[in-house]
């Protein structure tokens, strides 16, 4: 099938045609493409075409397109092509038909307008409920129908309407700018009746069960969808949301059951490689007949990391605690003849009996979980008491001075079982504790949700499941560690560490390239694709791509393409300055020569006309360098920390608007990636030092010491190379279209020289950082000041 009347352009880039084809016919073969494309490169409409063309060609196998992006502003630039490809498609083609998946809180009419009670902080409880109840009433041996729901709920402001209450009207909810037939209150069904015998319910929810199709027949959930596919084209989450409000129905139902009908899914890592969303939500997307497209796929390796790993709070182990109290506690009154306390919210005795017998779990098991979890709380709060008594002499009355810490459960450099299982232990507690938890965690949600007639998520199967994990996997590539996280809570004592910390029991996973790769092997094919992705013989290792094409023998073909804008609009510097390391540098605000160098150097950067964008490895150094730069620079300096994401826009709207500044930021922040400096937004970027992870943390150690075993240079593959293509995001925002002008400065003699840690081998092989030394950078400044400043590069 030709490919040609899908691309949304009227000439392909040589790369593109490259792209598309190498794409197309390594999907054929259930293979992979991996590509390292320079901005500009066109890598989205590439991937979009190749997969639909997939899609639509009757001789292959793939039946939609999953696009996967770990950056919002990706996300909207999957969906504008794909826009751009439905307007330019020929007359008689159907609209390539797309969808964006979003969470609950991004999509329920009554959280989007704050109606109801319903706000982010509650939305996905309140949302179980309230569809509990609504299937409850409308459901086998129900008390009403679902049309009969969603029409008394119309009802109820037509009513108002005809009466000339409220001013003479009834008022709708209104959202994403369609007005929905329902009041902004939840209606409820039976009203009338007793007091406290009304129920609460969804109409939306009611609406959408009312529009499927009825059990037993041929049709399927994609029937309550209202609008129809094939000429809808790209729908975003807010047409969805207006689509469905117009209708009555629920967003995220009609999400739910369209996804697996579209040709192009757009969504998160999290959609594809959570473990728990794809096994409640995206699962029918993750097969064969999916083409997978990884977008920004430097971040893949991280981000799955963070996705396989698990933890448990201290506070869900307490609430853990307290529901299996009220369950076990009913029984134990029965048995000693008491009544239960005034008051407390308990299960019934006969409801606890009547669901222990429909499980394989005993009374006494549920005992022995809650003795478990409390010996267990004690043990961790004796080790975080140890740790501050240890480190933080005096730590009770200096509660505020405490920062984030680790404190690892073993030799991160020596696998070995950690000391929380040594402690179990010892303290009589073996395998089937540990095992157990997680079938006794789901008896109890049972019983508690059942007795409150609420469905609610519950702290006991998130407890039960972490307790079972934890003794299942192993000690290399995963490492368990105590997580402290500086908070603040009035509640506890004045001298107790949980008034200043939450404690998290931390079970990470060092090593994710089995998870990735295994996800991987599950679809047909696909692409990978970034700026940053070299060298990408170490990217296919640490994703597990080069495991399926040894294995499996599933082909893996890369393609590098690089920046093909007009090479006179740039200069690039690698610039020979001392290497910025601790070492040499020592604390921010000391004086010694390495700071100077940097501190003059960053300053003729920052007198460049335009905006000039300064990347440091932490916000540390930030600050330090911002408050170096407003004593030398006449413009302004703003400077970035780390804060919310309404602070973060609201500085780079600031950066963005009238003359030239310098915005200072740290390389681990938000505004080194994925972030649009394309125009006049920025004329030069400077990336000080290599921005390795702190490598004194347990948890980096213990990573690297998984990457030694696994790759054999651990040091390399899990910090080196990361750390690099952070840098080469960073200084990529510069130049974005062909008409862009800038200065690309790396600075930092690892960049520019070889040497046993030099960096140089992980740019791109093209010559493009030219290596001078710091005397020569104002040379090479001067030489590009007059392009800047005449606004074109001849």
């Amino acid at each position: 099938m030709d490919w040609r009347p899908i691309f949304g352009h009227d000439e392909p880039y040589d790369a593109q045609v490259d792209g598309i084809e190498t794409a197309v016919e390594t999907a054929r073969e259930r293979g992979f493409s991996v590509v390292e494309g320079a901005c500009g490169t066109g890598k989205t409409m590439i991937a979009l075409t190749a997969g639909i063309s997939l899609v639509r060609d009757p001789d292959a196998d793939y039946e939609r397109v999953f696009v996967l992006t770990s950056v919002k502003q990706q996300l909207r630039q999957f969906e504008t092509d794909l826009e751009t490809i439905n307007e330019n498609l020929p007359d008689d083609a159907e609209p390539v038909s797309g969808l964006t998946l979003v969470g609950k809180a991004d999509v329920c009419p009554y959280n989007r307008e704050r109606a109801a009670g319903i706000d982010d902080g509650n939305v996905y409880d309140r949302c179980e409920t309230l569809r509990d109840r609504t299937r409850d009433l409308t459901g086998e041996g129900g008390e009403t129908t679902a049309g009969a729901l969603a029409a008394e709920a119309r009802s109820q402001q037509i009513g108002l309407a005809d009466s000339g209450s409220r001013g003479g009207g009834a008022t709708f909810l209104e959202t994403a700018g369609e007005a929905t037939p329902y009041p902004p209150d939840l209606p409820t069904y039976g009203e009338g009746g007793p007091v406290g015998a009304e129920t609460e319910y969804c109409p939306f929810y009611a609406r959408y069960l009312e529009d499927l199709p009825d059990e037993g027949s041929d049709g399927d959930a994609a029937e309550a969808v209202p609008y129809d596919f094939t000429g809808a084209g790209m729908v975003t989450p807010e047409d969805l949301v207006a689509r469905s409000a117009r209708h009555g129905t629920c967003p995220h139902s009609v999400m739910g059951a369209a996804l697996g009908h579209v040709e192009v899914v757009v969504g998160n890592y999290y959609h594809a490689f959570d473990p728990r969303t794809v096994g409640s939500f995206t699962g029918a997307l993750v097969d064969d007949s999916t083409f997978v497209v990884c977008d920004e796929a430097h971040m893949l390796e991280p981000r799955v990391r963070d996705l396989v790993s698990d933890g448990v709070a201290d506070a869900t182990l307490r609430d853990a605690e307290t529901e299996l109290s009220r369950v076990i506690q009913p029984v134990k009154f029965e048995r000693e003849g008491r009544q239960a306390e005034g008051g407390s919210k308990t299960a019934d005795a006969d409801l606890v009996r009547a669901e222990l017998n429909d499980s394989d779990v005993s009374y006494e098991e549920l005992n022995r979980t809650l003795e478990f979890l409390r010996d267990l709380r004690g043990e961790l709060d004796r080790r975080v008491t140890a740790y501050l008594d240890r480190n933080h002499r005096g730590w009770q009355s200096n509660l505020t001075d405490l920062e984030d810490a680790e404190i690892p459960l073993r030799d991160p450099a020596e696998p070995a079982e950690d000391e929380l299982t040594e402690w179990a232990h010892k303290a009589g507690y073996g395998d089937a504790d540990w095992v157990r938890a997680e079938a006794v965690g789901a008896v109890v949600a049972r019983i508690l949700n059942e007795a409150e007639d609420e469905e609610r998520t519950r702290a006991a199967p998130a407890v039960g499941r972490v307790l079972g994990e934890w003794y299942r996997r192993g000690h290399t590539d995963y490492f368990r560690e105590i997580e402290l996280e500086r908070t603040w809570n009035e509640v506890e004592s004045a001298d107790s560490w949980r008034r200043a910390y939450t404690a998290r029991l931390a079970l990470h996973n060092c090593v994710p390239s089995d998870a990735i790769g295994s996800r991987l092997a599950a679809f047909g094919g696909g692409i990978l694709m970034s700026a940053t992705l070299e060298p990408i013989e170490a990217f296919t290792e640490v994703t597990g791509l080069e495991y399926l094409e040894r294995e499996e023998e599933r082909p893996v073909v890369e393609r590098r393409y690089g920046l093909h804008f007009p090479e006179e609009n740039r200069e690039s510097f690698a610039v020979a300055a001392p290497k910025f390391t601790y070492d040499n540098r020592g604390r921010p605000g000391e004086e010694n020569p390495t700071r100077d160098h940097y501190a003059d150097a960053i300053e003729r950067i920052g007198r460049l006309p335009g905006n000039v964008l300064v990347g440091m490895p932490s916000y540390a150094e930030a600050d330090w360098i911002a408050g170096a730069l407003e004593d030398r620079l006449s413009k302004p300096v703003l400077l970035d920390a780390a804060s919310d994401d309404e602070t973060t826009e609201s500085l780079k709207s600031e950066f963005f608007d009238g003359e030239g500044k310098v915005l200072v930021t740290s390389l681990r922040g938000t505004l080194t990636e994925g972030v649009d400096y394309s125009g006049d937004r920025l004329s030069a970027a400077v990336i000080c030092g290599v921005p390795i992870v702190n490598t004194s943390s347990p948890r980096t150690k213990a990573v690297r010491r998984a990457y030694d075993d696994e790759f054999e240079d651990g040091f390399t593959y899990a910090l080196t190379i990361p750390a690099v293509r952070k840098a080469r995001q960073a200084i990529g925002r510069v130049i974005r279209s062909p008409e862009d002008v800038g200065v690309r400065v790396l600075l930092d003699e690892r960049y520019a020289r070889e040497s046993w840690d030099s960096v140089r081998p992980y740019l791109p092989d093209d010559g493009e950082f030219q290596p001078v030394s710091p005397d020569m950078l104002e040379l090479g400044l001067e030489r590009f000041r007059s392009k800047l400043e005449s606004g074109s590069p001849e």
